[in-house]
């Protein structure tokens, strides 16, 4: 063969040679492995390289401080290799790196916290408690060890469904709450730009309308009974707080014993914990008294009336749990705990004639003038005393089969 012909063959750099490079030079090793020296003399490894889908690139290697001769040529090689494989190196450079932050604050717990934090900022109390619950009743007890970078919307649907299975509502903001999560992910660069979870459509569709509710004293009985069957005294003693109270069941399973005065019968809510933002005063009737001084002695050391099985200490029993306790002592459909208020707010109106504000206060509703919003501040206490007496003998008269005969006093 003709000399001019001949492939022409690059010989490896020698240290020597490396060394040597002078500013602005460009010295090829070989196989696309070149030393580039810029004008200031900083000497760095940089591969010229065919992308998978026919494009030229270039990936640096690092400084020749950093890097001697023989592992930029192995590093090379390696890359290579890859190559062969459809990998191009700049692509798997990044995902090494999203595993390496993955690896550090990579678990959906650990993102899921951070979004929580971030968002808590901006929204209201009631907000910030209603995720507080989604995230550590819900969504964290399944999903927390999983990879932010890697969950799939096939492992989130099955923890959907199943929050669906007892709270229908509580599942589409929890669906609403994993997509926001996963996006967080990707703006933090944990997770790969575009990889955003398909939930539309995960859950089925439920039928539009008010909480599942009682509102005639014939249907009360067979509600009555079944909680009467219920064998765990936390729930059975929740629930009935519950129907005798009217309070919103998330404010019932957070029960606090330094919010109870059981000598005159009251219970505080703070601010805190009501949706409105305000303190409120909760009747107790004679009825519960005994049940919450049974609990007392079973709950030792933990603050809650309620608290939960796995940490007694930190947490309480969950709001949607007791719905699902009512579903399983077949009351599916019939009536769900936040369904207690409406039960409340219409029997007694009708049966017990409580006035209107009286039955509002008690429920803790917003006013619309400044002439009731006047009047709230006295939260009606005296009369919601009366009315919450004469509703727990009401229900207890239904219970034993009694003729009930309304007292039909006029609420002041």
């Amino acid at each position: 063969m003709r000399p001019e012909l001949m492939p022409k063959v690059i010989r490896k750099l020698t240290d020597l040679e490396i060394k040597k490079a002078k500013p602005g030079e460009t010295k090829q090793d070989g196989k696309g492995l070149m030393l580039v020296v810029d004008a200031k003399g900083n000497k760095r490894w940089v591969l010229r390289y065919m992308r998978p889908d026919g494009r030229r690139n270039m990936i640096g290697l690092g400084s020749y401080i950093e890097v001697s001769a023989a592992a930029a040529r192995a590093e090379a090689a390696e890359i290579r290799g890859r190559l062969r494989n459809g990998i191009d190196p700049v692509d798997y450079r990044k995902a090494e790196k999203l595993e390496k932050q993955t690896a550090i604050r990579g678990t959906f717990k650990a993102i899921a916290e951070e979004w929580y934090s971030h968002k808590a900022k901006g929204w209201a109390k009631e907000t910030t408690r209603k995720a507080r619950e989604i995230l550590d009743y819900s969504l964290l007890p399944k999903l927390s060890i999983k990879s932010v970078a890697d969950i799939a919307s096939a492992d989130v649907k099955p923890v959907l469904l199943e929050i669906h299975e007892r709270a229908p509502m509580l599942a589409v903001k929890a669906r609403q709450y994993c997509g926001q999560i996963i996006s967080y992910a990707i703006q933090e660069g944990l997770r790969e730009d575009g990889r955003e979870l398909s939930l539309k459509g995960v859950l089925p569709k439920s039928a539009k309308g008010h909480y599942a509710a009682v509102t005639k004293s014939s249907d009360l009985p067979p509600v009555i009974k079944a909680i009467e069957g219920i064998e765990s005294i936390y729930s059975k003693v929740a629930l009935k707080v519950c129907l005798y109270t009217a309070s919103r069941p998330g404010v019932v399973a957070g029960m606090r014993w330094n919010e109870l005065n059981l000598d005159t019968r009251e219970w505080h809510v703070p601010a805190s914990r009501m949706k409105l933002g305000n303190d409120h005063i909760t009747p107790l009737p004679n009825q519960l008294i005994p049940m919450l001084k049974d609990l007392k002695a079973l709950t030792g050391d933990s603050p809650f009336v309620f608290p939960g099985l796995s940490d007694p200490m930190n947490k309480h029993i969950n709001r949607d749990s007791l719905s699902k306790v009512l579903r399983e002592n077949g009351l599916r459909n019939v009536v769900v705990t936040h369904g207690f208020r409406a039960t409340l707010r219409t029997i007694a109106r009708e049966r017990l004639r409580i006035h209107p504000d009286v039955l509002e206060a008690q429920l803790s509703h917003a006013k619309k003038g400044d002439v009731q919003k006047a009047y709230d501040r006295t939260q009606f206490l005296e009369e919601r005393q009366e009315l919450i007496q004469r509703w727990a003998d009401y229900i207890d008269a239904l219970k034993n089969d009694e003729i009930v005969v309304p007292l039909f006093k006029k609420s002041r």
